[in-house]
C-alpha cells in the first residue's frame, strides 16, 4: 500500500474538523469560538491539500485569503463559496484565544458550505 501524500493527510485532517463541527454544532454550550475554529480549520486544510495534490508550494499560514489567491493564480478551480471563505479566518487565532468575541456563527449555513468545501476538495484530489 502506497503511504499517504501530504494531500491525502491533509484531506484526512480536513474531513475530521467537518466531523467535529457536525458534532458539536447541536450542543449550544459549545461556544461560537471552538466551532468556527473547526470550520476555518477543515477550509484552510481542504485548500491546502488541493494545493498540494496540485504540486504548488504555500507556506505556513491560516490565512484563508491568500491560500485562494494561490489557487486562482495558479489557474487551479477555487471551492464554493469562495467569496464567504475568509470569514472564518478571524476564527484561526483572534476568536480561538479570545482575543474577540464571536458575534453570531450561523451553524447551518457553515456546516452546508463546510460540506461543499469538503467535497469540492474530494473530487479535486480523485479527478483522473
Amino acid at each position: 500500500m502506497a503511504e499517504p501524500t501530504l494531500a491525502d493527510i491533509l484531506l484526512a485532517l480536513a474531513r475530521q474538523d467537518v466531523l467535529a463541527f457536525r458534532k458539536l454544532a447541536g450542543d449550544m454550550e459549545i461556544g461560537d469560538a471552538l466551532l468556527g475554529f473547526h470550520a476555518q480549520q477543515a477550509v484552510e486544510k481542504s485548500l491546502k491539500a488541493v494545493l498540494a495534490h496540485a504540486g504548488i508550494v504555500f507556506r505556513r499560514t491560516h490565512d484563508i485569503a491568500e491560500l485562494l489567491d494561490l489557487l486562482a493564480d495558479s489557474g487551479l478551480r477555487v471551492p464554493p463559496h469562495s467569496d464567504l471563505l475568509d470569514e472564518l479566518n478571524p476564527y484561526a487565532v483572534e476568536m480561538r484565544y479570545g482575543l474577540v468575541q464571536p458575534s453570531g456563527l450561523d451553524r447551518t449555513a457553515t456546516l452546508s458550505i463546510l460540506d461543499a468545501v469538503l467535497e469540492w476538495a474530494q473530487i479535486s484530489l480523485f479527478q483522473p
